[in-house]
């Protein structure tokens, strides 16, 4: 399954489409926060599922701060990372992810690209699509049973 990941678009939803139409065909989009209303507007124009959680900025979002998703037969924990203090470190990330089970963690907050593996968890941060970042990232994962493979790709 090909998924586009993306966060912190903050009102910047035309680089959301962007992203989406480079990557394309993609099987769902994931976005992560900060930018709840971006994530309607793709859900309500493109032809694959949409799975958002609301981010900091996001206060009058009625979706989830975070969800744990199964896929391929992953576990897959979906946060903005805000409430995990992300900024300051991942420790009480990764205590989270252990906690319910995850194998991988997808945050944003940050607006910096992640990919780490530790201990066998896998935290990706797509980075951000807002128009006042310096530098505008996304994530594409490829997720089968067999296992997972990430990139990001970087955007004007």
């Amino acid at each position: 399954m090909k998924i586009l990941v993306i966060s912190d678009t903050h009102g910047n939803v035309n680089r959301a489409f962007s992203a989406h139409t480079l990557c394309e065909p993609v099987d769902t989009v994931i976005h992560l926060g900060d930018g709840s209303a971006d994530a309607d507007m793709l859900r309500e124009t493109l032809d694959v599922p949409v799975i958002n959680v609301a981010g900091n900025c996001d206060p009058d979002s009625n979706a989830p701060r975070e969800c744990v998703w199964e896929c391929e037969g992953k576990r897959i924990l979906l946060t903005h990372g805000d409430a995990y203090q992300v900024k300051s470190g991942l420790a009480r990330l990764r205590q989270r992810a252990e906690a319910v089970g995850a194998e991988v963690v997808l945050f944003g907050h940050t607006h910096q690209v992640l990919h780490e593996i530790d201990s066998g968890l896998l935290l990706i941060n797509p980075g951000a699509l807002t128009s006042y970042s310096r530098i505008r990232s996304y994530a594409v994962l490829d997720v089968s049973p067999d296992g997972i493979t990430s990139q990001h790709f970087y955007i004007d």
